[in-house]
């Protein structure tokens, strides 16, 4: 038998019912979850009057991180007011230095949201509840606000300003105006020229992109250093005191002198775009020989990596090097040596004098006396066939046996009196006479003859510049 199951009665369903729909409209419509966590509370000052509804949203970089859920204003007299948000997980944590701004949302969004800079980690980090002041707070500049401020004169000269803008921009250009325009611009008037330089705009923004990308730097806190640099260069600049004037006197004194060659500087800066061009392409080829000096850039680098252990074996030997030079070792000898080296310019004057000497006796000994000493002479039929120096050598040998007076036998006199039968005399010699002697066999003649005075000695001339002596030429005299 199949146990009967009880149902609930109309009137508790619908009490559930109620309750269900009761607790998902509270949660729609910015209800917190009940034993939920309890969001993080930040609340700001801000000085004017904003659109803010709730829950307006509130971003950190374009992402939703939180919500408005109050706006009050402080008093019914002032201008200021109090947001206060409840802040997710996500956009935590919040320092001491954060800022907000209250930003209008897209078109298709409505109204407005805040952008909130969670400020730097230096500063000190936030606790729930706490109020950002007005300092650190900005809202957004209504239409409605910049018309309240325009007066009846105000809105007659911004009406005269942009009838007077108008006009400039239409009316067209003069004669004379066009000459000194660029010839791309000529005969259109100024609105014509803007509208025809949108077409550079790309270009000209993509290029502002790029110098505004590498303003940001390379490395973390490039631009704050930039900045503390710039601020540190203002400072100097205020405490220069009267030499600030001055520059400025004297930048405004080059502008005009710029301003009074207006024209020349002017054709100036339309000569640079050829040049630029003829720059850009000849960059192409020092580009390429960058090649070869990157090459050897890469060769060199293993003797970079050996520079530092050549350096560390270096060192221990320029250490005693050091100690070599110092004064109690090389000072010492250098001590020693210097009499010596004072006299070497004395030794090598006399050295020099010698040399020259030397020289001259060699080149006496090459163009006459070697050349003498190798002549044979010719007196058949008692010649010998040896050269003069062979001949001499053989005397030096005859004379050194007959001057010895001892010998194994004993001592004897080897000095006799010539005899002979052959009776001769020589000329008379001045002073002496002639001179008599007996010979053994009849003489052949004398050679050379004798002239009868010794040839005439010239010491002002050098040896090597006298002809040497022919022997073979000199005559057979006659016998005695």
């Amino acid at each position: 038998m199949r146990r009967r199951r009880d149902r609930i009665s109309s009137f508790a369903a619908g009490v559930i019912g109620t309750v269900v729909i009761a607790v998902v409209c509270y949660l729609v419509f910015g209800g917190g979850v009940p034993w939920g966590r309890s969001p993080f509370v930040l609340k700001a000052v801000l000085t004017s009057e904003t659109q803010l509804h709730i829950p307006s949203p509130v971003r950190i970089a374009g992402v939703d991180v939180g919500q408005v859920v109050s706006v009050k204003s402080l008093s019914s007299s002032s201008q200021l007011g109090v947001v206060t948000m409840d802040i997710d997980r996500d956009g935590l944590p919040i320092h001491g230095d954060a800022t907000l701004r209250v930003v209008p949302r897209i078109f298709l969004e409505g109204n407005f949201y805040i952008d909130l800079h969670p400020g730097t980690p230096g500063a000190p980090i936030l606790s729930s509840g706490a109020t950002l002041p007005v300092a650190n707070t900005s809202g957004p500049v209504q239409l409605d606000r910049v018309l309240s401020t325009l007066t009846g004169d105000a809105r007659t000269n911004l009406q005269t300003l942009l009838s007077g803008l108008g006009s400039a921009l239409n009316a067209p250009a003069t004669a004379q105006q066009d000459r000194s325009q660029d010839p791309s611009v000529r005969g259109l008037t100024g609105a014509q020229s803007l509208n025809l330089s949108l077409k550079y705009s790309a270009e000209a923004f993509r290029a502002s992109a790029i110098v505004n990308d590498a303003l940001l730097g390379i490395q973390p806190h490039d631009l704050s250093g930039v900045v503390t640099g710039t601020d540190e260069v203002l400072r100097g600049l205020a405490a220069s005191g009267d030499q600030l004037p001055g520059l400025v006197s004297n930048f405004d004194a080059t502008l005009a002198a710029l301003a009074a060659r207006q024209h020349d500087l002017g054709q100036t800066i339309a000569l640079l775009p050829p040049w630029l061009t003829a720059t850009d392409r000849a960059l192409g080829p020092l580009n390429a020989s960058f090649a070869p000096t990157k090459a050897f850039a890469h060769a060199i680098l293993p003797g970079l990596t050996q520079l530092d252990p050549t350096i560390r074996a270096a060192l221990p030997w320029l250490a005693q090097s050091k100690a070599l030079l110092s004064q109690p070792e090389l000072g010492t000898l250098l001590k020693s040596l210097t009499p010596a080296v004072d006299q070497t310019a004395s030794a090598l004057a006399s050295t020099e004098a010698l040399i020259a000497s030397a020289h001259t006796l060699a080149r006496c000994f090459d163009t006459d006396l070697i050349p003498t000493g190798n002549e044979v002479i010719q007196d058949p039929p008692i010649g010998t066939g040896l050269p003069l120096y062979q001949e001499l050598f053989q005397s030096a040998v005859g004379l050194a046996g007959a001057s010895q007076n001892f010998d194994g036998n004993g001592r004897y006199i080897r000095s006799l009196a010539g005899g002979g039968s052959v009776q001769g005399h020589t000329s008379s010699i001045p002073g002496q006479g002639p001179l008599y002697a007996n010979f053994v066999l009849p003489p052949l003649g004398t050679r050379p003859v004798f002239p009868g005075q010794a040839p005439p000695l010239r010491s002002s001339l050098a040896c090597y510049r006298n002809t040497p002596p022919d022997l073979n030429a000199a005559q057979l005299g006659q016998t005695p």
